[in-house]
């Protein structure tokens, strides 16, 4: 059964433009909870600009299902998750300048440092993933960095599907997500699991979802920013029932 892990990162940005103590993070992992998610994603930034470190400790302690905590291949964080322990901690790329993750991490070209870093996580019990492009060598660098997990970058097929009007059809559409699918086929045949994410949202998860073997999607904005007009609970469940929907009708 596919899975849906909630990131929550953007309740804590609504949070700090006033600096202050809410939007309570912990308060919507609840409420993605109870809206059907399967797990909360957080990024704990180099530059803290918006999930905070009290906001991971307390998510570790209160949270009742899974725990996704991405974060930089840095020493800093490392530590951090060894000490909390969350199921799985995925490694992305991250720059100050950047306004959200913006590519896959090259795992390819820092391969030994990764390799140590993976080896560290999973040591101390943690499931460990990368995010990554949809590129062979990438997901060959990592089979061999150790890690356990995959999750493919979706923005290209994300972007490719709104510029085509949201024509799932137009080539350059079927180009992205036959990249992400293949991608996926390479993954299970290394022996990791397949997920997914980044830009999805209500028009375009349905195709991801269908795609053969994949096994968790991770969606953040698409599900705060509708949370703001239906309630975080609603806007988590209706995006499930669109993953289990596509997936009901692609068997």
């Amino acid at each position: 059964m596919i899975e849906l892990g909630v990131n929550i990162d953007h309740v804590a940005t609504l949070r700090q433009a006033r600096r202050t103590y809410e939007p309570d993070p912990v308060w919507a992992a609840v409420e993605a909870h109870i809206g059907g998610a399967d797990g909360i994603t957080v990024h704990l930034r180099e530059d803290r600009r918006h999930i905070q470190d009290a906001d991971v400790r307390k998510l570790r302690d209160l949270t009742q299902i899974k725990l996704n905590l991405e974060m930089a291949a840095t020493d800093e964080m490392v530590a951090i998750a060894c000490e909390l322990r969350p199921e799985m901690a995925m490694l992305v790329p991250e720059g100050r300048q950047e306004v959200t993750t913006e590519g896959g991490l090259d795992i390819v070209g820092q391969e030994a440092r990764l390799t140590n870093i993976v080896a560290k996580l999973r040591d101390a019990g943690i499931v460990t993933s990368t995010f990554i492009d949809a590129e062979p060598d990438q997901v060959a660098a990592a089979a061999r960095v150790g890690v356990q997990v995959c999750e493919i970058h979706t923005g290209p097929y994300a972007h490719a599907f709104h510029a085509a009007g949201r024509d799932i059809e137009r080539p350059a559409v079927q180009t992205e997500l036959q990249r992400v699918a293949a991608a996926g086929q390479q993954i299970r045949s290394l022996g990791m699991r397949f997920n997914a994410g980044h830009a999805l949202n209500y028009y375009n998860v349905q195709p991801i979802a269908a795609l053969p073997g994949i096994r968790e999607l991770h969606i953040g904005h698409a599900i705060v920013s509708r949370s703001v007009f239906v309630g975080l609970r609603e806007a988590v469940a209706e995006m499930k029932r669109l993953m289990r929907e596509a997936v009901s009708l692609n068997r």
